[in-house]
């Protein structure tokens, strides 16, 4: 069985929950951006939860080779749905959010690199970038058929006080909630939080998610923090980075890292997003409006 990419406008990847565990060796984990998102398509199909679907920003067009069931969610939602061969399905442009997932029933089967099918947009490892004209073979990588069409066990950080939106865009269908006017990010304190002159500028304050943000970070545009060693000579010794850590470069505006973020870094980290924050970071589209909440033992 297979699926045909027959239109593509914007970007598609093949992304599954990553390579975790090879950062001494210089590899970030990389996979699905919104991972709760990915987990919900593959429950909808009845998959394991890290079964490789495609990420997609933009439209897309498939069609099926042979009968198969397929479910979006993320920020274009679709219950399952079986499409008989020579069938296509169209994935509009979304009205909310950035990111969608198509999953098929039995995963994508595609070659692995250290263990996962993920793309990463940093360092090149995994498949190449989807293009119209690829036909994608399709796996077994399945789970309890019993969870098909109710999205079980979807949540990747569920409880952890991420409070997604601020409630105008609580739509959970699609596993995120997507972003309402303003963006609530809820988040760790970072190691290097005493770099701060005033912590108290991050929370206080409304940014905006810059232009240029992709996989690998988002860039915030706002009120520059200051650094209370902006006297001190030189920066930090570079340092281990994970997904969702919050960099003070020199500039005051904080950076936010994403699923293909470096392993390392030299500014200082103020604070760490939770799990359900990162993912609904990632379904922030640029202009976006967010803000900074503590959680846990500031």
């Amino acid at each position: 069985m297979s699926l045909r990419i027959e239109h593509l406008g914007g970007r598609a990847l093949c992304e599954d929950l990553g390579r975790p565990g090879h950062a001494h060796l210089g590899i970030t984990g990389s996979g699905a951006a919104d991972r709760a998102s990915l987990r919900r398509a593959n429950a909808l199909v009845g998959n394991r939860p890290g079964a490789a679907g495609i990420e997609i920003v933009g439209t897309l067009e498939v069609r099926a080779e042979a009968g198969v069931m397929i479910a979006l969610a993320g920020a274009q939602t679709r219950a399952a749905t079986v499409l008989a061969a020579g069938e296509r399905m169209s994935v509009p442009f979304p009205q909310r959010g950035l990111r969608t997932y198509l999953a098929v029933r039995g995963g994508l089967a595609t070659a692995r690199t250290l263990g996962s099918a993920a793309t990463d947009t940093l360092s090149g490892l995994g498949p190449a970038p989807l293009r119209a004209g690829d036909v994608l073979a399709i796996g077994r990588d399945l789970g309890d058929l019993r969870t098909v069409g109710d999205g079980s066990g979807a949540g990747d950080g569920a409880g952890d006080g991420a409070g997604a939106t601020d409630g105008a865009g609580d739509d959970t269908a699609g596993g995120t909630p997507l972003p309402g006017p303003l963006l609530m990010l809820s988040v760790h304190p970072g190691p290097r939080a005493d770099w701060a002159e005033d912590l108290g500028v991050l929370f206080a304050g409304e940014y905006r998610v810059g232009e240029e943000s992709d996989r690998v970070g988002t860039r915030l545009a706002g009120a520059p923090l200051a650094r209370a060693r902006a006297g001190d000579a030189g920066e930090l010794p570079s340092e281990g980075l994970v997904r969702g850590s919050v960099q003070l470069p020199p500039s005051g505006l904080p950076v936010i890292f994403g699923a293909d973020h470096p392993v390392t870094g030299g500014y200082p980290v103020i604070a760490v997003l939770t799990g359900a924050a990162a993912d609904a970071l990632a379904q922030a589209r640029p202009g976006q409006a967010v803000r900074f909440r503590r959680t846990g033992a500031w």
